[in-house]
């Protein structure tokens, strides 16, 4: 069993930067971690995820603005976001799974992934 707790969310203006991080606590020798996040009204979508080993995956929007990074030591995971938009504006939720292959990793994947924490809303004006 995992348990994942999200903070750092808030608001910000548009161009402006976040971090949000995630503590996963309980069995979480080797899982994977990542973000997913959900707007109202829309689908959900993976934004990134990272394993101890190999490299971070990102969906297409996140590439170049948002970097994921993993705190093996303290079990957190951290997704730092610059030039935020409002399009950017959602629910951000932490997700882990003991079972990953971060080279094939997919949306689709990410957002099946075991555990997923409450979320923490990214707001942003513009």
């Amino acid at each position: 069993q995992v348990t994942l707790v999200e903070s750092g969310g808030g608001s910000v203006q548009a161009g402006g930067s976040l971090q949000i991080a995630c503590k996963a606590s309980g069995y979480v020798s080797r899982i994977c971690m990542g973000w997913i996040r959900q707007a109202i009204g829309t689908e959900a979508e993976g934004v990134a995820a990272i394993y101890r080993i190999g490299s971070p995956w990102y969906a297409d929007f996140a590439k170049d603005r948002f970097t994921i990074s993993l705190n093996n030591a303290k079990d957190t995971v951290y997704l730092r976001m610059n030039n935020l938009q409002p399009e950017d504006a959602a629910m951000y939720y932490c997700a882990a799974d003991q079972t990953c292959e971060i080279s094939t990793m997919t949306s689709t994947r990410l957002k099946m992934f075991d555990y997923r924490g409450q979320g923490t809303q990214v707001t942003v004006s513009s």
